[in-house]
């Protein structure tokens, strides 16, 4: 129970860097759909959908990588400095070549109407890629409270250049209120959506400047030897990384080019409402990656895992539930009523995300085996069946087609993942309890939101129920991990 209670409360800290921050963030969703039209709202969503597709192109699996060779090799000063520069080289090649064929990605981009955003774009890319090591070693040496702390600077610089430029600005100037030249000035030189993306780069310097004391202690160094290995480790996850921007934002672009601009800004609206299993999932990934490897050779490591998932399905089930059970309730505060026309998507992308969540602990047997290109295989598969659904039935149903194609895929993963890893690393997952409290959310949450979307408190009541029928039959479970 020891491993197991220092797992969750790394991950709890790690829950903080990743939760807090991304509520805030999400907080956000209302300025931004306030401030902005759909059309507009469409371009900040198609922006960091080519920021998600660069930022696995430049690190390219590293990050996982190093948490791989983080236990194993003896010299530290080895494995960061030659991750470091590997991502650095990566970083500065992106840059030249960006910038020299930079009307090619203006067009390819679609930044032709806004150019600064490229400029902009490779400024975040750029930082972020340089960053991506220094969090990475925090993780890997358990200092989650000094990495939680960087993020939450990180989001607060953010949070406040937004709520200037896209709140409070325009108000004043609704309001015929006089403002500092110097704001004035800047306020009026560039499209008000430019103002995410700056906020965006100004939280990102700041962070890797705080980051560089921990770089700055290591002897440099680069061993052409370890970076094989790290690079033959790494590439597959790379490859499943692009596969997975595809099933995550593919969907975005093809509803822009297939049915509007319109409904990509709204569909995206309301798929930031799925933030909320998204964060759950983050919180435990980065709690779980490098307790994963650190705990690989004990004794009882394939028992934990499977207590593990366990946990996380139960966790989730309830997430799952009380989200879709209040989405009329949660969707009022967080986005703008003229995004509410695509909600009906989101109990289907909470439950994809849930899916997800499971592939990513199912995945520990790959990674712990070296036999990554299984991440690529699978990631490939979902990519496809993605891009084919989604060609097929946007035409016929609309968005709602790109929801489903989500779910299809990920679940797909997630199968595939179970039933072949069974074979290379036999794990003792008690899939008969995991999955009944997984199928009992979907029919609570199917129930409620078709038959008593209005009724709260019929709804409550089986959200209640849900919960205390999981204590009962988990309770000794619970008890004694609160306990130790």
């Amino acid at each position: 129970m020891s491993a197991l209670k220092r797992f969750f409360k790394d991950t709890i800290i790690y829950g903080i860097a990743a939760v807090l921050p991304r509520v805030i963030n999400f907080l956000l969703v209302k300025v931004h759909t306030d401030a902005l039209p759909t059309d507009n709202y469409a371009e900040n969503t198609n922006f960091y959908i080519w920021a998600a597709l660069f930022s696995v192109l430049l690190t390219f699996g590293m990050e996982t990588a190093f948490f791989r060779f983080y236990k194993s090799e003896e010299k530290k000063d080895n494995l960061v400095s030659t991750a470091f520069i590997t991502l650095l080289v990566s970083a500065l090649i992106f840059v030249v070549i960006i910038f020299v064929f930079s009307e090619f990605f203006i067009s390819i981009f679609d930044f032709e109407n806004n150019p600064l955003q490229l400029k902009l774009f490779i400024g975040i890319m750029a930082i972020d890629t340089l960053a991506v090591i220094p969090f990475a070693y925090l993780r890997a040496s358990n200092r989650p409270i000094r990495y939680t702390v960087i993020k939450l600077i990180n989001v607060g610089i953010i949070v406040l250049i937004n709520l200037i430029f896209l709140k409070y600005i325009p108000e004043f100037i609704e309001k015929g209120k006089n403002l500092p030249s110097f704001l004035t000035t800047i306020f009026n030189s560039t499209y008000i959506v430019n103002f995410i993306f700056i906020a965006n780069i100004i939280g990102s310097i700041l962070s890797f400047v705080l980051l560089l004391p921990y770089l700055l202690k290591f002897k440099w160094s680069f061993n052409t030897v370890l970076f094989k290995k790290m690079i033959s480790y790494s590439w597959p996850i790379a490859v499943a990384g692009v596969a997975y921007v595809i099933n995550e934002n593919l969907d975005k672009l093809l509803i822009g080019k297939m049915i509007d601009k319109n409904a990509m800004g709204i569909y995206a609206a309301c798929y930031k409402l799925a933030i909320f299993m998204n964060l759950y999932i983050m919180a435990f990934r980065l709690g779980a990656e490098p307790f994963f490897f650190n705990h690989s050779d004990s004794k009882d490591a394939k028992e934990t895992y499977a207590k593990i998932l366990n946990y996380f399905i139960i966790v989730g089930s309830l997430v799952f539930v009380g989200i879709v059970v209040f989405i009329d309730v949660l969707k009022k505060p967080f986005i703008n009523e003229n995004y509410w026309e695509a909600i009906v998507i989101v109990p289907i992308v909470l439950l994809a995300n849930l899916f997800l969540g499971v592939y990513h602990n199912l995945a520990i047997w790959y990674k712990l085996t070296d036999k990554t290109r299984y991440a690529m295989l699978f990631s490939i598969i979902g990519a496809v069946i993605t891009i084919i659904l989604n060609v097929l039935l946007i035409p016929e149903i609309g968005y709602i087609a790109s929801a489903w194609a989500t779910l299809i895929a990920y679940g797909t993963m997630m199968l595939l993942s179970y039933f072949i890893g069974k074979k290379h690393y036999p794990v003792p997952y008690n899939l008969k309890k995991s999955g009944s409290y997984l199928l009992v959310s979907i029919v609570i949450s199917y129930i409620s939101f078709v038959y008593f979307r209005d009724n709260y408190l019929i709804s409550t009541l089986l959200v209640v129920a849900f919960g205390f029928l999981i204590f009962w039959n988990e309770k000794k479970e619970i008890l004694a991990l609160i306990k130790k």
